[in-house]
């Protein structure tokens, strides 16, 4: 029961804590690495066939053709061993 309590314990510093830096600087909690565009993605899921906003985009010429040509390639699959 002790070791409970010292770990519930931590975890109230931990949460006091980042809410005095919250307090003071007025900055959201943010990521360091970058999130998904960082692992050069330029979308979250991995439809197989480009959605309709991207259609658009490329007719008013707001992204190039390229875009579109990631979904015609063919999967890659890696083998773990």
């Amino acid at each position: 029961m002790k070791l409970i309590l010292i770990t519930f314990g931590f975890f109230i510093v931990i949460i006091a804590g980042m809410a005095l830096g919250y307090i003071f600087k007025r900055q959201a909690i943010k990521g360091s690495c970058g999130g998904i565009s960082a692992l050069g993605m330029e979308k979250v899921c991995d439809c197989d066939r480009p959605c309709d906003n991207l259609k658009k985009k490329v007719e008013n010429g707001e992204v190039s053709e390229e875009a579109l040509t990631r979904f015609n390639q063919t999967p890659q699959f890696y083998e773990v061993k």
